[in-house]
């Protein structure tokens, strides 16, 4: 992989890791494109050496998170240490320490991910090869993303309530459903932040709460899935085309792209404008269907 290759997909990454249309999507449908119409010689998407790869961009865009984010990351740190510290966890249990019990929730649903993902890894990383598939995956994010906007306080019924869930009222089962729903976006085409984020606000959790869960639950999850991915890689035939030199201007790049599109992102989810990316996402998938981008292998 050429260093130009590593600055589009990086590229690539960080617009679309926080914009919530699948990433994983955007970059295999790129990869493909550039293997089939361009010629460039890659390895084939489901590939151990770009699945590392993919993650080692998704990784980049975790800095992201850390510079726009960085203040709510430092506030719930702070609040854990507190609670710690000062004997109030052990004085009044794990209920009445907010900070601690939001940590201990996002840790569930990390945990939660991690063991529905390794259970089903090899189901969920078939779609990797397989661009229509994507395409049917990026119909039901579009659908996901078209509620997402209706579900504010005002539009609530006498089923669901929206907007009521604050951090003193998260659960355990609200994780475990978080936790799950980041497993099914494992899937390329399932975005990862719009499933998410769709899940916690149809739990009634508060909109800027869903965003901050669901973009904080990532970093552990990226990590863990980035090391294990290294480890089989490793433990492989290595990283073949790929040098870690393209690895770190992936990286770079993401990161620098990625905390735009994050900025971005919050701002579009607190005004409930993520019906544009609808439309976007189901033209993409038509578009992928009709033109048979992918049909073809590489390798």
């Amino acid at each position: 992989m050429s260093l130009l290759v590593a600055l589009v997909l990086g590229i690539v990454q960080g617009v679309f890791m926080f914009v919530p249309v699948s990433s994983t999507s955007h970059l295999v449908l790129t990869q493909t494109l550039m293997a089939e119409r361009l010629g460039i010689e890659l390895p084939p998407p489901d590939s151990p050496e770009l699945i590392l790869f993919d993650l080692v961009v998704h990784v980049g865009t975790l800095v992201s998170v850390v510079i726009v984010m960085g203040d709510g990351l430092k506030e719930l740190w702070l609040g854990v240490r507190q609670e710690v510290g000062s004997g109030q966890l052990r004085a009044e249990g794990l209920g009445a320490s907010t900070s601690t019990r939001l940590v201990s929730l996002m840790v569930l649903s990390v945990a939660v991910t991690g063991g529905l993902g390794l259970t089903f890894q090899e189901q969920l990383t078939e779609g990797f090869g397989s661009p229509p598939a994507v395409a049917l995956a990026l119909v039901a994010t579009g659908a996901m993303l078209w509620w997402t906007d209706a579900m504010t306080p005002d539009r609530s019924g006498d089923r669901l309530v929206f907007g009521w869930r604050d951090t003193t009222r998260m659960t355990v089962l609200t994780a475990v459903v978080i936790g799950g729903a980041q497993a099914a976006a494992l899937m390329p085409g399932l975005s990862r932040s719009g499933t998410t984020i769709f899940a916690a606000l149809l739990l009634g959790t508060q909109r800027t709460l869903a965003a901050r869960y669901s973009f904080y639950i990532a970093i552990p999850t990226i990590l863990a899935a980035t090391g294990v991915q290294l480890l089989q890689v490793m433990l492989g035939q290595g990283l073949g085309t790929i040098s870690w030199g393209a690895m770190a201007v992936g990286f770079v790049v993401a990161a620098a792209v990625g905390t735009a599109a994050l900025w971005l992102v919050l701002r579009l989810l607190e005004a409930a404008r993520f019906r544009i990316f609808s439309v976007y996402v189901w033209l993409l998938a038509s578009a992928v269907l009709v033109f048979g981008l992918g049909t073809g292998g590489h390798g």
